[in-house]
């Protein structure tokens, strides 16, 4: 995510890898009536207004802590404001935050994926079976060791906040030393699957889900950089009052493969 020297070489290899992907990857947005925010790389309808443009660099190469960033312009809209401080954001900061240490991540990276993996909702179950907050596979959790025992199943445990992080920040972290200085590869792997992206030469499969999504992650990275949270009381409570959750629309869905990760 975004230093000197090594970073302009991880952000041009960022540009060549998402060179086929559409020229301009913005991101819209809109909060409706009932407090829901909805996101998307597309302009759906006329309510989506521009949220983040798609021109800003992914800002790390090691995916880990940084230790000063900088605001992007965008960093201060009302959509911004409302990723920045959601309630459910707020109820796992500490476990973020003890997770990154853990494994070395950077906390702005773990929020972004669960704002697009979640919208914050510990519950959530995709489609393909994908659980809580940063959407485990129970595969990829018992890879990591986790089981069920008479209490809780494996399902039932990765509902679990903290468990849920965790493993979610251990497994970016393997990602990483897989693709090392290839941010766009570990969050393509984390949809995809790292089999996905190895199948592919390294590359971001020629998923529009996977694209999508790579993309979107990019820009709510920018929107978690400590720089960007820099934001007034009352300007925050004003736009979280009512805010209930995220809807995310990852144009391509329908077109991922069944055995892929989500």
């Amino acid at each position: 995510m975004k230093r000197p020297a090594a970073a302009i070489a991880a952000f041009a290899a960022l540009c060549a890898a998402l060179a086929v992907s559409p020229a301009r990857a913005d991101i819209y947005g809109y909060v409706d009536a009932d407090g829901i925010a909805h996101f998307s790389t597309e302009k759906l309808d006329e309510r989506y207004q521009l949220f983040q443009r798609g021109n800003v660099a992914f800002d790390s190469a090691r995916l880990a802590p940084q230790a000063t960033a900088t605001a992007t312009e965008n960093s201060d809209t009302p959509l911004s404001r409302y990723l920045s401080r959601h309630p459910g954001l707020a109820k796992v900061e500490s476990l973020l935050a003890a997770a990154a240490e853990e494994f070395a991540i950077d906390p702005a990276l773990l929020k972004a994926v669960m704002a697009a993996e979640s919208g914050f909702n510990p519950n959530a179950v995709s489609p393909k079976g994908a659980i809580g907050l940063m959407q485990i596979m129970p595969a990829t959790a018992a890879r990591y060791g986790l089981q069920g025992d008479r209490k809780r199943s494996l399902e039932q445990k990765l509902t679990d906040p903290k468990i849920n992080i965790r493993l979610a920040a251990r497994y970016l972290r393997d990602l990483h030393k897989l693709f090392p200085s290839r941010p766009e590869l570990v969050i393509a792997s984390y949809n995809a699957g790292e089999g996905a992206v190895q199948k592919y030469r390294n590359s971001i499969p020629p998923y529009a889900e996977t694209r999508n999504y790579v993309q979107i992650v990019k820009q709510f990275y920018q929107i978690y950089k400590p720089a960007a949270q820099a934001l007034t009381v009352a300007a925050l409570e004003s736009e979280i009052s009512t805010a209930k959750r995220i809807h995310m629309t990852i144009p391509g869905r329908r077109n991922m493969p069944a055995s892929v990760l989500e």
